[in-house]
């Protein structure tokens, strides 16, 4: 099944749909991976093959059907194969973000109700065995990079080779277990637990069946590109919901090459290498490399920089144009070839988009001025928009759409429900129902009668609705915020447009119904930020210190200015300071997907946030930090406020 031909009308697992192509298509390539500097392939019936043994092998540890599985690692094909295999037996599967804690890990396993962990390496080994004594209820653990392992020795702990060889030895003594397996397995079987964020609260299971995932990969297909065999680099974490419907399930029904790069700190120059069809990126990670871009144009000479923006404008007139409807300028359309050589086609081939027909932001709203420096390079970026718990809700499509709106709702396949209907409260509140909808919290009933109204899915984003039927994604409903005058705005609509400075890495906009303006905090990017000062021989010596330094605050202060520009008056931030340290997933202050933990960081740095609005310039701050080796310290540093209108008086 190509990813344009309509759903079936008996839905298959994913089990069921990866036997099917085992045996229509064994030879046809299915996975690549890059290990030791070589590509390494695997056909269907290598992957077939490796998940019956897989299976087959966990099943003899007592691995049953209707259990959960943990599996903890960086995508790679064993991470597939593992989820690929429970899922044949009847068994849901956590995805873990690689770096997740200790405590983080015992949490899903206990919410959860684990009872088997796949694990990458010794690292995820490490943080599995350390939550034995107090999960008496797992029953193994297999892990498939044997470096560093060779004298670990425990009952419950097995290499992938070990497993697989025993899952090989049941298949011989029952050739036909399998089989059953997975052709006992329904639509309606849950396939995985996808756990929230975990912002506001402790993370919550969300329950995705089989038909879940089919009806959402099928909404992805009708707002993408998609063709059999594209090349897909399979990077975001398994724990997001987006890379299960992308690498995974379109994988499966298109399908798609996957491809795995040879680890994370070699997935820039694996995609350059490759040039993938398909580029899935959060709205973080695309601006980031924007600003990657924009910071290497600073860093290069006059010709060269001169010659980039002479072409990223041509390709604005044309490209930008295109997509908003507009009749490109004659003398821009004459260049565009030239642009092309000279600018375009190689900044493209720097970042491996020079094949990239399907390329996504998956997530939340990002700044349209970073979409639309990407179309100006010949990539034409599109926002897919959902949640983990409705699933995908609008997209962009065709080749002409606005850069301010996430899309108009997606289609759904009949076989798969009605389709979707959007309503939106008078508080601008986002209610959606359609499709397979919303199957709920793993073991909370009560989160997921919060959340459920009257047959409508409540999103708890604010939007509104273009003409045109677009939506406009403004911010969460409950961070729309009402300052002291009663004027509202949404911090995460600020705070997209900031980010798009290659200084800024993130922003935490503030005001409420006490203060009388907005402020901001911001987390300079240091890589950026610190090539720029040595370039100017701006003394520095620390995170802290360079942060602080009067020019730095400067250059910040001209790049809040210019987006206060895009705002309205009310809306726009008059004073802001730069935090003293890198904001941190490990010590609480972002989740691992760098949301940031507001109410975490409204209480860490409330004596910082106190004093940007007292009015001081100068405010003394003690911060609690966590060092890498884990001992416990103190941070004392003195930040200064600065205003972006110097009129201003707090």
């Amino acid at each position: 099944m190509s990813a344009t031909d309509p759903a079936p009308e008996v839905v298959m697992t994913l089990p069921q749909k990866l036997f099917a192509h085992a045996r229509e298509h064994p030879q046809l390539l299915a996975q690549r991976v890059k290990r030791k500097g070589m590509w390494r392939c695997h056909t269907w019936a290598d992957v077939f093959d490796r998940t019956r043994s897989i299976a087959l092998g966990a099943a003899a540890q007592g691995l049953q059907r209707g259990e959960t599985a943990i599996v903890i690692g960086e995508n790679e094909p064993e991470h597939y194969w593992a989820l690929f295999a429970a899922q044949s037996l009847g068994v849901k599967i956590v995805s873990v973000y690689p770096d997740a804690t200790v405590d983080e890990l015992h949490y899903l396993c206990e919410d959860s109700k684990a009872r088997f962990i796949f694990a990458q390496d010794q690292e995820q080994v490490d943080k599995a065995l350390a939550l034995l004594e107090r999960l008496p209820d797992i029953r193994g653990i297999a892990y498939w990079d044997n470096s560093g392992m060779w004298s670990y020795r425990h009952t419950l702990l097995q290499s992938f080779d070990d497993l697989t060889a025993e899952g090989r030895r049941q298949h011989e003594r029952h050739p036909q277990r399998f089989e059953r397996e997975v052709n006992a397995g329904q639509a309606d079987d849950l396939a995985l637990l996808t756990y929230t964020s975990g912002t506001t609260s402790k993370p919550k299971g969300v329950m995705i069946s089989h038909r879940w995932l089919m009806d959402n990969a099928v909404r992805m297909s009708s707002a993408l590109p998609l063709e059999a065999g594209m090349e897909y680099l399979s990077y975001t974490p398994l724990a997001w919901i987006t890379e299960q419907l992308l690498g995974v399930t379109l994988g499966l029904i298109t399908p798609l090459v996957v491809n795995f790069p040879e680890g994370p700190d070699q997935v820039l120059p694996n995609v350059r290498e490759l040039a993938p069809h398909i580029v899935l990126f959060g709205p973080r990670q695309w601006e980031n490399i924007a600003a990657t871009i924009e910071a290497r144009m600073l860093a290069a000479s006059w010709m060269a920089r001169g010659i980039y923006r002479w072409g990223i404008r041509i390709g604005h007139d044309v490209h930008v144009a295109r997509l908003e409807g507009r009749a490109a300028p004659w003398l821009s359309r004459l260049l565009l070839p030239v642009a092309e050589a000279l600018a375009l086609r190689p900044v493209r081939d720097q970042f491996g988009f020079i094949r990239s027909d399907v390329a996504v932001s998956g997530g939340t709203a990002m700044a349209p001025d970073v979409f639309r420096l990407f179309h100006a390079m010949g990539v034409h970026l599109r926002n897919i928009y959902g949640c983990s718990e409705f699933g995908l809700i609008a997209g962009h499509r065709g080749e002409r759409y606005d850069l301010e709106t996430v899309g108009p709702l997606l289609d759904v396949d009949p076989a798969f429900g009605a389709p979707l209907e959007s309503r939106i409260e008078d508080n601008g509140e986002l209610l959606l129902r359609g499709g397979t909808g919303f199957l709920g919290y793993w073991g909370k009933p009560e989160k997921t009668a919060t959340i459920q109204r009257d047959g409508w899915y409540v999103s708890g984003d604010a939007v509104r609705k273009t003409e045109r039927g677009e939506l406009v994604y403004l911010d969460r409903v409950e961070h729309l915020v009402n300052l002291a005058s009663g004027h509202p705005y949404p911090p995460q609509f600020i705070e997209t447009r900031l980010r798009f400075s290659p200084f800024i890495k993130d922003v935490m906009v503030l005001g409420d119904a006490t203060r009388p303006w907005v402020g901001a905090l911001i987390n300079i990017d240091m890589a950026v930020t610190s090539r720029w000062a040595e370039e100017r021989r701006i003394a520095f010596s620390t995170f802290t210190d360079l942060s602080q330094r009067p020019e730095v605050r400067q250059l910040v202060q001209g790049e809040i200015r210019r987006i206060n520009k895009l705002l309205p008056e009310g809306s726009r931030v008059v004073r802001f300071a730069n935090f003293p340290k890198e904001l941190d997933p490990d010590e609480g202050e972002l989740t691992r997907t760098r949301k940031l933990r507001r109410e975490f960081l409204e209480v860490r740095y409330g004596a910082l946030i106190d004093g940007l609005y007292a009015g001081p310039a100068d405010i003394a701050c003690e911060i609690a930090v966590t060092y890498q080796d884990g001992r416990q310290g103190v941070l004392r540093a003195t930040v200064v406020a600065t205003d972006i209108d110097q009129t201003h008086t707090p």
